[in-house]
């Protein structure tokens, strides 16, 4: 009787000869993929999605990295009504103090402090046309809105106050870190945080030197145990109404590659992690809002 082809969880190995950890970039991402799908087929979210072909099925442990390891180029998102990066009104990224890790408080002449659950987020960006390498010395604006759904900048009360914003340049793993609160989920849109990469921090005042556009989804059980806190109130409604696969941004695939990796508490707080793939061979698309999903204006 003629030996079956080897194999790893259903698929035949690229490289028959050679072990599961020597199957190639093409096969490992797969793996991740697949994972991941199952992952979120059990309620499992992105607490597991970490998972590498690496691990050769044995040991099943979630593994995390220093450096960048983003398995597929970020899809380009929409910047939505209210970037403040001078392409829809305020500009934040020519006033001198955006560059800076805790961005909860306003710089500037702004004076308020966004209350809420505690978060830390961190962006591993990878180059993907250098493959893969940690892409160090970028500049990524971050910005979402605070515990009420409302956007600095724009939002009735708050256009003078800047919260929520800031610039941070990745370091020699292609990490960046911000210090924020939680968001809350407004009517018509997943629980999400925006970004831009730039080249570098002299490009941050031309939205358009932009190399990637996109934003963070984060996790259902994590977003329900933020959102029964004091001040979240209506997000508890807001997110029964929506979910990732009808979202008008990540609905396209359930955000296989934006949904966030976190871990904590709503005491200590959150760590939201995500791994950022940015191919500067591709034209960026990204930047243009969506219809719907507008934050509360009070």
């Amino acid at each position: 009787m003629e030996k079956p082809a080897p194999a790893y969880e259903g698929r035949p190995l690229p490289r028959p000869r050679d072990e599961v950890v020597d199957q190639g970039l093409g096969f490992d991402v797969a793996t991740l993929l697949d994972r991941r799908r199952a992952l979120r087929f059990l309620g499992l979210g992105a607490a597991g999605a970490v998972l590498t072909a690496c691990s050769g099925g044995s040991s099943g442990t979630t593994t995390t990295s220093s450096s960048a390891s983003a398995s597929g180029e970020i899809p380009d998102e929409t910047a939505g009504p209210y970037p403040g990066d001078g392409s829809n009104g305020p500009d934040v990224l020519e006033q001198s103090g955006v560059v800076r890790g805790d961005i909860r408080s306003s710089f500037g002449t702004g004076s308020a402090t966004a209350e809420g659950v505690p978060m830390t987020l961190d962006l591993v960006v990878a180059d993907l046309a250098k493959g893969g390498s940690p892409f160090a010395g970028v500049a990524v604006y971050v910005w979402h809105c605070d515990r009420a759904g409302r956007y600095s900048l724009y939002s009735p009360g708050i256009e003078n106050e800047n919260y929520l914003r800031g610039v941070q340049l990745a370091d020699a793993d292609g990490r960046v870190r911000f210090t924020s609160i939680f968001p809350a989920c407004y009517d018509g849109r997943w629980p999400h945080i925006h970004f831009e990469v730039y080249p570098d921090q002299a490009g941050i005042t031309d939205a358009t030197q932009a190399i990637a556009t996109s934003q963070v989804a984060l996790p259902q059980n994590v977003c329900e145990a933020v959102y029964a806190q004091s001040g979240y109130e209506q997000s508890t409604a807001n997110l029964a109404k929506v979910s990732l696969s009808n979202d008008n941004v990540f609905g396209d695939d359930s955000g296989a590659l934006q949904l966030a990796t976190v871990t904590g508490d709503v005491t200590s707080g959150y760590q939201v992690t995500l791994d950022v793939g940015v191919d500067t061979t591709t034209k960026p698309s990204g930047g243009a809002p969506p219809a719907g999903g507008q934050p509360p204006s009070r």
